[in-house]
């Protein structure tokens, strides 16, 4: 007997979430969060971390489980392929993978971009992209995902046809923690919006993201950069020179969709309307994650 319920799961490197949802009407019924992510378990322990978690609202294994992100990476619980470009959402469906360990549990494939011009890869993206375009009602957008690998995904005619990764939050946590530049940045501090919006400028500036960077250094000895200033003055920069780029190998787009948490949805908006795109639609990652999984589920069954 089929369930009318599902379990999205959202595993990535640092965090885990799982949401018990309504088929019908897509409702969050439940949620579990937690830090433990793919740098805190082995691949032995993943089954029972996630029995552990979900147990209670599997119905004793009625309720199908379904699992995106880096949990289907060769360092996670068990390698899901990944898939070619272009790919729609039903041949994703039609390649999930049996997680060992755990019935009734299924592991979402990710994609791949291997040719002599680009070499890339994604897991969870691909999820949130097909659900952030089943929520707005399209067939063809150009989106936004921003985080420690940040995504732009292009989907025509309801398929993934190109995509790029920007490692902009990685990128970030390294020169702020171990470069000179971030220095004064190494204890935590506020978001500055005077500093954001000076690192979206400085981020245009024709020597290019590297000289960028090292103004935080300059600006802090000569031009009054505060030292609660500077971790904002780099995500600017980090986060303008990621934009600028899209902008530049999107020169047509107008709309764009950005999925992402709140605080990062509203940094990308300040730095997108500065690069020219003038209509920028949000989806909550978590909604556009089960959005994408709901849909999938439907076409596995």
């Amino acid at each position: 007997m089929t369930s009318s319920r599902l379990i999205a799961i959202d595993w990535g490197t640092s965090n885990f979430r799982a949401f018990l949802v309504d088929r019908d009407s897509g409702e969050v019924l439940d949620c579990r969060r937690s830090d433990a992510g793919l740098r805190s378990l082995s691949s032995a322990e993943f089954p029972h971390y996630c029995a552990a978690q979900v147990g209670a609202w599997r119905e004793e294994g009625r309720v199908p489980v379904y699992l995106a992100g880096m949990v289907g990476s060769r360092r996670g619980w068990s390698e899901a392929p990944q898939l070619d470009l272009p790919i729609d959402a039903d041949a994703l469906a039609s390649h999930v993978v049996a997680a060992p360990g755990l019935d009734n549990a299924w592991i979402v494939p990710g994609v791949k971009i291997v040719s002599s011009e680009h070499v890339d890869v994604m897991r969870g993206e691909e999820i949130q992209a097909f659900g952030a375009l089943s929520i707005a009602r399209t067939n063809e957008a150009l989106c936004c995902l921003p985080g420690t690998h940040s995504k732009w995904a292009r989907l025509e005619e309801g398929k993934l046809v190109d995509f790029v990764t920007a490692m902009t939050g990685e990128l970030y946590h390294a020169v702020r923690f171990h470069t000179l530049p971030g220095e004064p940045a190494r204890e935590s501090a506020e978001f500055e919006a005077t500093a954001f919006h000076q690192g979206l400028e400085a981020a245009a500036h024709p020597a290019g993201l590297l000289h960028a960077l090292f103004e935080a250094r300059s600006r802090h000895l000569y031009a009054g950069l505060a030292d609660n200033q500077v971790g904002s003055f780099i995500s600017g920069v980090m986060i303008g020179s990621e934009v600028h780029t899209q902008r530049s190998l999107h020169p047509e787009a107008r709309r764009v969709i950005l999925v992402g948490s709140s605080a990062l949805n509203a940094l990308y908006r300040l730095a997108m309307q500065q690069a020219g795109f003038d209509d920028i639609a949000e989806v909550d990652s978590d909604r556009a994650t089960l959005a994408g999984l709901v849909a999938l589920a439907e076409k596995h069954r």
